[in-house]
Order: structure tokens, then C-alpha cells, then sequence
């Protein structure tokens, strides 16, 4: 594993599930196409799995 994730929002989340938006808020993805760096735990990828729809994730 890396130490740490960075992860950008790349589909808006207005038309997903209510869960799929608040995981997205959670992760502090506010705005399309903004990149947050993230660690690397199972608590983070577990997030990412339920949205990996939206977003596009690069290990550092």
C-alpha cells in the first residue's frame, strides 16, 4: 500500500444516492474535478469503493 491517496472528483454527485453524496462531502470533495491527498487506511478505501463511480484515485 501507498502512504497516502490522492483522490479527485470526477462525475457530479447531484443525480447519486443520498449515502453516495454524504461519503463524497465526507471524503471533502466539494467541487468537480478538486483532488484531496488522503491517507492510505481500510477506512478510506472502503469510502472509495462505494463511489469509485465518481471519482478517480491515484496512489502516491
Amino acid at each position: 500500500m501507498a502512504d497516502k491517496l490522492k483522490v479527485t472528483l470526477v462525475k457530479s454527485p447531484i443525480g447519486a444516492v443520498p449515502k453516495h453524496k454524504a461519503t463524497v462531502e465526507a471524503l471533502g470533495l466539494r467541487k468537480l474535478n478538486k483532488t484531496v491527498e488522503l491517507p492510505d487506511n481500510e477506512a478510506v478505501r472502503g469510502m472509495l469503493w462505494h463511489v469509485k463511480h465518481l471519482v478517480k484515485v491515484e496512489e502516491i
